[in-house]
């Protein structure tokens, strides 16, 4: 008994020496599958992770899936880690992982987001300011508003506003379609100085390139400040047990609203793919790496921050 943990000792010192550590967690944490619901922002964020977590060794599996179906894989399992609870307006989703226990917040990764309605800058100044306002100049916008794809929470907000009936919008609808045709709508319209209301949001670059007005009269749907939210990434439960090195990384994985702004200008305006986006932003950048990879290991327990470094050839 004595030689072999003699020989155990030796094995464990010889490992130091040469600078190779065991794997550190086990082999189902080296893929970590992520929900993206189509949305720009969380295109960045998933991207900036994936080039990441490849220079830790491990493999990003990036699933494109609507609001409800990403937070249902979440509930069952078939998805790890989703960076995109939008809070407060997803809070009927949160409250049903929480009666379920089904997930856990791993952190608070961005402050100071806000969404609600806008219009652009020469409709505001035709004294439309509020939700109150829309109505009396119905014509004008088609009574239409456009929202972003079938299922997202923020279109459930812009349904009850129609159901309204002090904001008197009957025959009013909602426009469904994915973000980008949304916002290429709303440009054509913005190029011929047509009338247009439509869901806005921040971070996004559309607040950059377009001049634009956010709408007051919105805190009973999109919450107060314009919508004022702050985004929360979510695990399964029972994931950031079986996997601690990959969960600290995210807990550490925060951003801010003018680095994801950069990101999705990149992404949308210059029509860069998002890891390559994410790649081009970390080099301008390589100061936030020491933050966001702090007591971080590669997935075989090396040292992460180094790792990462080297990949990207920093």
């Amino acid at each position: 008994m004595r030689y072999l943990k003699l020989t155990a000792l030796a094995l464990a010192g010889f490992t130091g020496l040469t600078g190779v550590a065991a794997a550190a967690e086990p082999a189902a944490c080296e893929t970590i599958r992520l929900s993206d619901p189509g949305w720009t922002d969380i295109t960045s964020t998933n991207s900036v992770a994936s080039v990441l977590l490849d220079g830790l060794g491990y493999k990003a599996d990036v699933k494109t899936m609507s609001v409800p179906i990403g937070y249902e894989a979440l509930k069952t399992g078939n998805i790890d880690v989703f960076l995109g609870n939008w809070m407060p307006a997803q809070q009927k989703f949160r409250d049903d992982l929480d009666s379920s226990k089904a997930a856990e917040i791993l952190v608070k990764n961005l402050e100071g987001a806000k969404f609600t309605l806008a219009v652009p800058d020469y409709v505001a100044q035709e004294g439309i300011k509020d939700f109150a306002d829309l109505n009396a100049h119905a014509d004008k916008f088609s009574k239409e508003i456009y929202g972003i794809e079938p299922g997202a929470p923020a279109n459930q907000n812009i349904e009850k506003i129609l159901a309204n009936k002090d904001l008197k919008l009957d025959g009013w609808k909602l426009v469904e379609s994915s973000e980008q045709a949304m916002l290429a709508q709303v440009e054509r319209k913005n190029k011929n100085k047509q009338w247009v209301v439509f869901l806005a949001w921040a971070p996004h670059p559309m607040n950059n390139k377009l001049n634009i007005e956010y709408l007051t009269g919105g805190d009973d749907y999109f919450g107060p400040n314009y919508g004022g939210a702050e985004v929360y990434t979510l695990s399964r439960t029972g994931w950031a047990e079986q996997c601690p090195n990959a969960a600290n990384f995210f807990k550490q994985l925060t951003f801010t609203v003018d680095m994801e702004n950069e990101l999705m200008d990149k992404i949308l305006n210059d029509g860069t793919e998002g890891k390559a986006a994410a790649k081009t932003w970390l080099k301008a950048h390589p100061d936030v790496l020491d933050k966001w990879l702090d007591g971080v290991t590669t997935f075989k327990g090396e040292p992460g921050a180094a790792a990462v470094k080297a990949k990207l050839g920093l």
